[in-house]
């Protein structure tokens, strides 16, 4: 007794530890994570994969098991192990895939523990053929009822059936004639226009995608008086009563099939209870019942009834539901403890009769009353007390009964292992103010380690009414403010130590309205102006859409979105509507609505000329907790009558600042009766409205404030929608806050997967519209439900939605292809489709691909994938555009919004003959007197066998006039014919076109002048002829065929190897000119005529051209004006360049002697030398300091040297140069020119302009 009370602390206390997911880099066993399913059909065609992939640390190793032995892959060479995993694939290339049937079992093994795979039942998927059998024609009388057995081969999984005519149509089938479960064609009673000959049953095998056909059936309809009429009896079943037995989760059907004229109607009813909704299908024509997801509420009688005029029949099923084991709280979950902690491992699953559980240990079984002090086992839970290392194993839970089993592995991880936080660091979050902010810590440790939470400094733990800490160690901050941006601490602790780690809230200020949209009325053709003024948060990125009905705007040039407005131009009557305004930040969103109503430009008469005054006296009468109303005295109307008016409110508590349009009222009323939210303090306000336009509004109302209450309506919009095969995505449109009816509110959503036995699980969602559920089966069904909640209680029942989560490819193929070939250019294919569960999406439609193998002549080989797509559940579609006499492949694919699935087998067919294209060439040769010959290629596409040609041909006179036209029929292997008996001097036009069984293709023509060799030659070419002129070789020749792709050809005549020839097209003219021709080489010149397909049909006698070599041409550059004139600019420049340097060197350089003497009076005095002062270092300064004498040196003095030099010293050579003053033009100049360069070693002279043109003269 004292065991058990602590079982519900031991499950508490496993589901904590359950929820830890081991880090892979710790220790632990090995974890199965795919598996091929337990009845694994292969196709016999395919090579074979048998999945086992796992994880743990150390990597586990694999081995397998065959119909229970050891399994020695090495053994097979056929058989391969993938590396790194446990996965088999087996090459059937050697040996049939039926050889390697058996039931497989997969073990993962590390030093830990070890894991194994379900029984994977490996079954080769067979389509056996039908037994080949004469039918006799079923003669019936008419109104009698008839049956049509199918009877299909048994085959691997079981095939579909269906019937189709000769056409592969489907049968139409109707309340009269249908199908039954077991494949059989039904009759009520026949008509004579049931009359055939080609009732054909069709077993389409999904495993190996191929269909099998039952010889045709004929049913005779005799022409003569029909059969009583007569009450129902049923075809099916035979018998009043019969039983079923279903399991649950499968699919109940039930079959009624009577007989009776006229034709019967079925009903279905079950005793006790009404059919469930939403799980109940009635197939057939009513036919058949059908309930999917079946669960124990489906057991009972059921009674189906045939009616017609004449009475009606019934028959009772009694049904059983048994099942086979299904978990009731999910298989069991890995269990990590530290040393001397104790914990539990259950396995809780449920079966009718009730399933035989047993427990393993590595796969080794754990007999009752052997088990040690740390471990024991009771029925369906294994409790360990003060675990150890040794207790580090996986447990397996099998779980079985008559009709299945169920198995399950949960390792139990014994470790010491210090905390540690898996959440990133210094994370940081952000959330809107007054909104709910999650702050993750996913930790790790053994034992638990205990979670709290600091912010900033530490001062004292995060608790109480503003925080909520959850299991998994996520920290909630209920509301959020501005004071609660900064730094989190969350401590991981266990006696093993203790970890750290830091994340950041930043608190964004909400977006919310400065100025929101007005109602606006306009008159039609002129401009209207929404204005939307938003404020937000700074940091955050915001954007700003306008809808018109909650849709998006118009494409139209006349609506222009500015930066804080919409303007429309030019409005129209389609203008008017509801235009919202919506700011969208990364965090947060806010939108307002106004309504647009466009009136008639109609001129107001014209003692109308002034809007109406708002209306006085405001006052609430009538006030309940919902409603109020109204009234208010109209201001002058000013000799236009009122429409209407317009009431609007604003709500302080939510909106202050902001009118909001209410109800509008007639123009002949004075009060209204307005509905009221609750939560809300309305103050109102009137505005009339006549001819002229609105008037001002009126002033306020008093307040009236409504009490809060439970939302009145529930979120609208709901809808699920996966965007990964794992994932379903819950949306809804939000309720306004005036919808909101109180503070506090958020959204109770619920979901549960649509099948049996399945809970709902309800999750709590504030200041969102979405909400991701993770971990969902591929494209599965869910039942949905939104519930608005505030502080004062929850909204009405919220409607049931249905969603699906994400969609996945396809993971079926198309079979059953088949071709209906309806001409040479043109096929139909079919295929059947693939069934619901495979498609595993919302099916978009199939895509043909095909392609031309190649033409049966083997020539034609352009392997080029085309692409068709067939939107829908299509399961046929035409090839327009095909090749006649030509194999064609195609596969079909399947798709989905996700994308394609796997391609079906490919299929082959050939197109069959068709008429031939024209022959590839046809020239005529040997001109004789009365005679010519003509030959000819066969047609490139020949599109079937050439069974011959015909030749016709007929006189052509001068005015184009043609004469009486002979035909020739010719044999298919012959390629030329001469014609006698021709008229001399003569033009001839031919035609000649091939044949196939199909018909004649089109023709192709030539013409010829028939003469002798000396008159004209064969050649439609003459007189070619050649000459060289600067700029090319001009070819020039005559030509008098009929051929429009005539090429000037020419190649090098020293080629070594016949290049290929370059051409010219000459467009028609009988001369061009061949440029870029190398000089001093010969060329070979021809010219050609191309008939189809580039076929060279005539060439001219080959030509030589020589082209000069060109030094011979070579000009003296010097001779050249262009040259001349162009060295003479650069002369000139370089002149007046010498001029400038001439006369500023002249104007700074100068040496006046006489003032010099005046102001030194030493006869000893020396210029200084030229590298104390440099003579340019004056010019440089000189527009501003003119130079009155040498520079001294700083002290005053002048140096003296050992030397008493002149002036005249300075210059060199007998020609001396002096200026009018007496200064010269010497080696001052030249020498602070050579400095100011300092280029190298230059000459000292200073330039001279009669020595630079000199130089000038000599260059040229």
């Amino acid at each position: 007794m004292k065991g058990r009370r602590m079982v519900p602390l031991l499950l508490l206390l496993g589901q904590l530890v359950a929820a830890l997911e081991v880090p892979l880099d710790l220790p632990q066993p090995p974890t199965i994570t795919s598996q091929s399913p337990k009845d694994h059909i292969i196709d016999p065609r395919e090579n074979i994969e048998i999945k086992c992939e796992a994880k743990g640390n150390p990597d586990p190793s694999f081995s397998w098991t065959r119909d229970g032995a050891h399994f020695k892959i090495e053994e097979h060479p056929n058989v391969n192990m993938r590396p790194n995993s446990g996965t088999l694939e087996v090459d059937i290339t050697k040996r049939r895939a039926e050889s390697f049937e058996g039931v497989y079992q997969c073990t993962a093994e590390n030093k830990h523990g070890k894991a194994v795979s379900d029984n994977i039942v490996v079954r080769q998927s067979r389509s056996p053929l039908w037994s080949k059998e004469r039918l006799k024609p079923r003669v019936v009388q008419e109104g009698v009822s008839l049956v049509l057995p199918c009877e299909p081969p048994a085959g691997l999984p079981p095939p579909l059936i269906f019937w189709m005519d000769n056409n592969f149509q489907k049968l139409p089938q109707s309340t009269r004639v249908s199908q039954s479960l077991n494949g059989d064609l039904y009759f009520s009673n026949v008509r004579r226009e049931d009359s055939r000959n080609d009732y054909i049953c069709y077993a389409r095998f999904p495993g190996t995608q191929t269909i099998q056909q039952k010889q045709p059936i004929t049913v005779k309809v005799l022409n003569q008086a029909p059969a009583d009429e007569r009450m129902p009896s049923f075809l099916i079943p035979k018998d009043r009563h019969s039983s079923k037995v279903v399991l649950r989760g499968h699919k109940l059907d039930m079959e009624c099939i009577a007989e009776g004229r006229p034709t019967p109607e079925i009903s279905w009813t079950k005793d006790g209870s009404v059919l469930p909704a939403g799980r109940t299908s009635f197939l057939q024509f009513n036919k058949t019942l059908q309930i999917d997801d079946v669960s124990d509420s489906e057991e009972g009688v059921y009674r189906c009834t045939a009616t017609n005029k004449f009475g009606s029949v019934h028959h009772t099923f009694h049904v059983t539901v048994k099942a086979a084991p299904y978990w009731i709280s999910g298989p069991p979950s890995n269990l990590v403890l530290s040393p001397g902690e104790n914990g539990m491992l259950t396995c809780r699953a449920s079966g009718k009769p009730k399933p035989l559980i047993r427990w393993t240990k590595n796969v080794m079984p754990i007999e009752t009353g052997l088990e040690d002090d740390t471990m024991k086992v009771e029925d369906d839970m294994i409790i360990f007390r003060d675990v150890k290392t040794s207790n580090s194993a996986v447990y397996q839970c099998n779980v079985s009964n008559e009709f299945g089993y169920l198995l399950a592995n949960a390792f139990v991880n014994v470790l010491s292992e210090p905390p540690r936080v898996l959440t990133p660091v210094n994370k940081k979050y952000e959330v809107i103010r007054n909104h709910r902010a999650m702050l993750d810590c996913s930790f790790f440790g053994s034992p638990i380690p205990n979670i709290t939470w600091f912010k900033d400094s530490r001062s004292s733990t995060l608790d109480g009414d503003s925080y909520a800490l959850h299991d998994n160690g996520t920290l909630e901050i209920r509301i959020s403010r501005p004071r609660d941006s900064g730094k989190y601490t969350c401590v991981a602790r266990n006696i093993l130590g203790i970890f750290e780690n830091h994340v950041f809230l930043e608190v964004k200020e909400p977006t919310h309205f400065l100025k929101q949209p007005e109602y606006q009325v306009i008159k039609r053709g002129r401009s209207v102006t929404f204005e939307c003024k938003v404020k937000h948060d700074s940091s955050l990125t915001a954007t700003m859409t306008w809808l018109k009905d909650d849709e998006e705007l118009p494409d139209d040039d006349r609506f222009v979105v500015g930066a804080e407005s919409l303007t429309i131009t030019n409005v129209v009557d389609s203008d008017a509507g509801m235009y919202t305004c919506i700011m969208n930040t990364t965090l947060d969103h806010v939108s307002a609505s106004a309504e647009l109503t466009v009136v008639d430009t109609t001129p107001a008469p014209a003692v109308v000329d002034e809007r109406p005054d708002p209306p006085t006296d405001l006052e609430l009468t009538d006030q309940t907790k919902r409603s109020v109303v109204l009234t208010w005295i109209p201001g002058n109307e000013y000799n236009s009558h009122i429409k209407n008016f317009l009431i609007q409110y604003e709500d302080s508590l939510h909106h202050r600042g902001h009118w909001h349009n209410l109800t509008h009222v007639p123009g002949t009323k004075t009060s209204a009766h307005l509905k009221l939210s609750p939560h809300v303090h309305y103050t109102f306000r009137v505005l009339a409205l006549n001819d002229v336009g609105w008037s001002q509004p009126s002033n306020p109302s008093q307040m009236y404030k409504t009490d809060p209450a439970a939302p009145d309506e529930n979120p609208t919009g709901v809808q699920g929608l996966g965007t990964e095969p794992n994932n379903l995505i819950i949306s809804w449109k939000p309720l306004t806050k005036l919808q909101s009816n109180g503070p506090g509110l958020h959204y109770k959503v619920m979901y549960r997967e649509k099948k049996p036995g399945s809970e709902w699980i309800t999750t709590n969602v504030a200041n969102n519209s979405r909400f991701v559920v993770s971990g969902t089966s591929t494209f599965a069904p869910y039942e949905l439900k939104v519930q608005a909640v505030n502080n004062y209680g929850e909204g009405p029942e919220p409607a049931v939605v249905i969603g699906y989560s994400g969609e996945d490819v396809p993971k079926s193929a198309p079979t059953g292809l088949r071709t209906v070939v309806r001409n040479s250019t043109m096929a139909e294919v079919g295929w059947k489709t693939v069934s619901d569960d495979s498609i595993r999406g919302f099916l978009k439609g199939y895509k043909v691909h095909y392609w031309r193998d190649h033409g049966v002549h083997r020539h034609h080989l352009d392997h080029v994938e085309k692409i068709l797509t067939f939107s829908g559940n299509r399961s046929h579609g035409i090839l327009p555009g095909l090749h006649p006499f030509s194999d064609y492949s195609f596969y079909v694919k399947v798709f989905n919004g996700r994308g394609e699935g796997p391609p079906s087998i490919t299929k082959h067919f050939r197109t069959p003959e068709g008429v031939p294209g024209p022959p590839t060439s046809l020239v005529v040769s040997n001109p004789n007197l009365d005679s010519l010959t003509l030959k000819w290629s066969p047609p490139y596409d020949p599109n079937g066998h050439i069974t011959g040609y015909t030749l016709k041909y007929q006189p052509v006179n001068n005015s184009n006039e043609l004469g009486e036209e002979e035909v020739l029929a010719l044999a298919a292997n012959e390629t030329s014919v001469t014609l006698p008996n021709l008229q001399y001097s003569t033009r001839y036009r031919f035609y000649l076109n091939a044949k196939t069984k199909i018909g004649a293709g089109p023709a192709i023509t030539q013409e010829a002048v028939i003469m002798v060799d000396e008159e004209r030659p064969a050649s439609p070419f003459a007189n070619v002829s050649s000459s060289v002129g600067d700029d090319g070789a001009l070819i020039s020749w005559e030509y008098w065929g009929s051929e429009k792709n005539v090429y000037v050809e020419y190649i090098a005549n020293n080629s070594e190897s016949e290049e290929e020839w370059q051409k010219e097209l000459v467009n028609g003219s009988q001369n061009v000119k061949l440029k870029g021709l190398k000089g001093g080489l010969s060329y070979r010149v021809r010219v050609v005529a191309y008939g189809h397909h580039d076929q060279p049909l005539h060439s001219s006698d080959e030509l030589v051209v020589t082209v000069p070599a060109m030094v011979s041409r070579q000009v003296d550059i010097a001779t050249q004006g262009w040259f001349i004139g162009l060295m003479c600019a650069i002369a000139l420049l370089i002149l007046i360049l010498l001029i400038i340097c001439f006369i500023q060197r002249n104007k700074g350089g100068k040496y006046p002697v006489k003032e010099k003497e005046d102001a030194h009076t030493d006869p000893e005095f020396q210029p200084m030398r030229d590298d104390d002062c440099p003579f340019g270092e004056y010019s440089d300064s000189e527009d501003h300091k003119p130079l009155k004498g040498s520079r001294t040196p700083s002290n005053g003095t002048v140096k003296r040297d050992d030397s008493d030099d002149s002036l005249v010293d300075y210059s060199e050579g007998g020609d001396r140069q002096f200026n009018e003053d007496g200064s010269f033009i010497g080696q001052y100049s030249g020498k602070s020119i050579s400095r100011e360069t300092a280029e190298g070693p230059q000459s000292s002279e200073a330039p001279s302009p009669i020595n630079a043109i000199n130089s000038l003269n000599s260059f040229v």
